[in-house]
């Protein structure tokens, strides 16, 4: 068995990864504040080929050094906005249709291998602050929220952890629908 080389992974360019078409997930980033886990969701919504995410609040914006780091360039494919509150992210997100999901621990959370995909919906994903989560406003004008199970000590995971176990489930489903 040999590792592949990165020349032999037919990766897209920035340019064709642009103009390709995209699974219908958006990611919003509630508050999150390192700077590593931003990145490596980055690097998740590109390795996905997912619409894009949203920042809000106290989430750094690209540039940032720190971003970059974990990111390798994905701030560069994958598109972004920020909102300075999450809750106008939210509204927009209502009016455009999407449906929108907090990734928390709530009293009416769906199980993650439960969850009822839908082909014809668009989603969009909140992930909260590493310490308090996803904000309980926020949850409030959320349509529903999924939830990662865990038979640990431990009562959460890591944002990008998260992020990567969620998304890869959409990722899945959407691909087997194409």
């Amino acid at each position: 068995m040999k590792k592949l080389l990165n020349e032999e992974l037919n990766r897209k360019t920035i340019e064709e990864f642009k103009q390709a078409g995209k699974y219908p997930v958006l990611v919003v980033l509630d508050n999150v504040r390192s700077l590593n886990n931003i990145g490596s969701v980055f690097r998740t919504c590109d390795a996905f080929l997912l619409e894009g995410m949203i920042l809000c609040g106290i989430t750094a914006t690209p540039p940032h050094r720190e971003i970059n780091k974990t990111a390798l360039g994905a701030t560069e494919s994958v598109h972004w906005q920020y909102f300075e509150n999450t809750l106008d992210a939210v509204r927009e997100l209502h009016e455009k249709g999407y449906k929108i999901l907090a990734v928390e621990q709530t009293v009416h959370a769906c199980m993650l291998q439960d969850f009822p995909f839908s082909q014809n919906e668009k989603y969009a994903l909140i992930f909260g602050h590493e310490i308090h989560g996803v904000d309980q406003e926020v949850v409030n004008r959320c349509d529903g929220a999924i939830e990662i199970p865990q038979h640990g000590t431990k009562h959460s995971l890591n944002i990008a952890v998260s992020a990567g176990i969620v998304l890869w489930e959409f990722f899945r489903y959407f691909q087997k629908t194409k």
